[in-house]
């Protein structure tokens, strides 16, 4: 079995990320060098078993649940290390390490991989590029959505740095959201004949960049307080995780063609 193999890439990989936060963590002026250097490793180590289980299933692995999840975890970790090289922020690194974590731990008790083939639709040249897009971004929001976080807790609100930082995040976001969002309607003009059925998925996906849509409008037009920016900000993501995965919760999408584990 190929996930046998995962709980090896796994070990290696959170121990790297976690070793890379430390020396980030104590660092208290500028960049940890070895701290960028393990978690790039971290990184390099997930990439290594995405290539190896691409090879051996002989397809793209963007077709399960887990799957997804293993890129996510990829891209957390990438997202992370951009955010510290540009802002400087020493918790982010323990952050991104944390969510890395969180699903390569579930990765390793619901793997959610079935076979080597696709359906008909999947072979598709949309395939790869709209979902490796979306994971993408995905990512950022995630870098984004702790900022937010961190900001709507601490006193007096974010401060101007915080906020601008997560201002271009939630930016780098939107465009790849939105060219996931694009791409996925050509493939699903070239494989059913239209660009959009308001499928659950497609609803939600349509709710999240609306969300984050009417942050940038807030944000440049509307004269709101930064907490109430980070809130917006919060629920974006939190709209994002239900277009995810947790439309897979729900009775109405049974019948998705998104659903990932068919």
């Amino acid at each position: 079995m190929i996930w046998d193999k995962f709980i090896f890439f796994a070990i290696a990989s959170v121990i790297l990320s976690f070793a890379g936060a430390a020396f980030s963590a104590v660092r208290r002026e500028g960049r940890s060098v070895p701290g960028i250097g393990l978690s790039i490793a971290s990184s390099l180590v997930l990439a290594s078993f995405i290539v190896h289980l691409w090879t051996t299933l002989n397809r793209p692995p963007l077709r399960t649940m887990g799957e997804t999840r293993l890129w996510y975890s990829f891209f957390a970790g990438l997202a992370g290390i951009f955010t510290y090289c540009r802002w400087r922020y020493r918790w982010i690194l323990p952050f991104s390490a944390v969510l890395s974590t969180v699903f390569i731990v579930i990765n390793c008790l619901k793997p959610e991989i079935h076979d080597a083939s696709l359906m008909p639709a999947l072979q598709s040249p949309w395939f790869i590029p709209h979902v490796t897009v979306y994971m993408f971004s995905y990512s950022v929001f995630g870098c984004a959505f702790l900022l937010a976080l961190v900001g709507l807790l601490r006193r007096g609100g974010p401060q101007m740095g915080m906020f601008s930082s997560m201002d271009t995040l939630i930016y780098v976001g939107l465009a790849f959201l939105t060219l996931g969002m694009m791409s996925g309607s050509l493939w699903a003009k070239d494989a059913w004949g239209h660009y959009w059925n308001w499928d659950p998925k497609e609803t939600w996906a349509a709710l999240t960049w609306l969300s984050y849509l009417l942050y940038v409008h807030l944000r440049i037009f509307g004269k709101v307080s930064r907490r109430t920016l980070c809130g917006i900000v919060i629920f974006s993501f939190l709209c994002l995780q239900m277009c995810w995965w947790g439309i897979n919760l729900l009775p109405s999408a049974q019948d998705s063609i998104h659903i990932y584990n068919r």
